[in-house]
């Protein structure tokens, strides 16, 4: 384990008595007969054996191997493409970590939303994004020596410029439907004030209700352009 100690020992049977030195990745890293790490680290991970050497010639050990385990660290997430991503394309999230052993459990996280990952190869991938898949993700890693949880990263999404279009037009038609209404209330508005008295009047003796219908029409046109904004 990362942090703990070990020992090496070499053993010889040589006369007069041999010098023993020590060896990994054909480097002298110690010499005599107990070779011992205390604080252990990742970077002592490796083969090692020990050479026996006096005045009449020297032989070397069989190799063995040290295996360091530690926690997970350098733990990442990394987006592609990286950024603003525009609607309804494909992004892929990768969850890099370094451990020994590798992860038992990897998984990359939305909000409170967790997916695991879907192959050996730590990769997540969203085949057509959304705006319900925007959010900050972030990476966790955890094997027997410990656990890790990497930095966020901010996904948003961009409208691609064919919703952008729809938009445009929605609000164009909006526009032109309520231009037209308003033309023909102020038409109607003008028509009512250019009734003569002599006009009304007849109307009025005939029994005839035009000028009193003509409130109740505008009364109902104004109320449905505010019921529409």
């Amino acid at each position: 384990m990362e942090g703990g100690s070990v020992t090496l020992s070499c053993n010889s049977d040589a006369k007069p008595p041999a010098e023993i030195s020590w060896i990994k990745k054909e480097n002298a890293v110690e010499s005599g007969r107990i070779y011992s790490i205390s604080k252990i680290r990742s970077d002592h991970s490796g083969e090692y054996k020990c050479t026996s050497r006096n005045k009449y010639g020297e032989k070397d050990s069989d190799a063995v191997m040290l295996n360091v385990m530690y926690a997970p660290r350098n733990v990442v997430v990394i987006l592609n493409p990286s950024g603003e991503i525009v609607e309804g394309d494909s992004v892929t999230l990768i969850c890099s970590s370094d451990s020994k052993p590798s992860c038992s459990e990897l998984q990359l996280v939305l909000r409170r939303i967790k997916a695991q990952l879907l192959d050996l190869d730590r990769v997540f991938i969203i085949s057509s994004f959304n705006s319900s898949h925007r959010g900050r993700y972030y990476c966790e890693a955890q094997n027997k020596q410990g656990y890790q949880r990497s930095a966020s990263v901010s996904v948003s999404v961009k409208e691609s410029s064919s919703s952008l279009i729809r938009v445009t037009v929605g609000i164009s038609a909006a526009v032109v439907l309520t231009s037209v209404i308003l033309v023909f209330i102020i038409g109607l508005l003008i028509r009512r004030k250019r009734v003569t008295p002599s006009e009304e009047q007849k109307h009025r003796g005939s029994g005839h209700k035009t000028v009193s219908k003509s409130p109740h029409v505008s009364s109902h046109l104004c109320l449905s352009v505010l019921e529409g904004e």
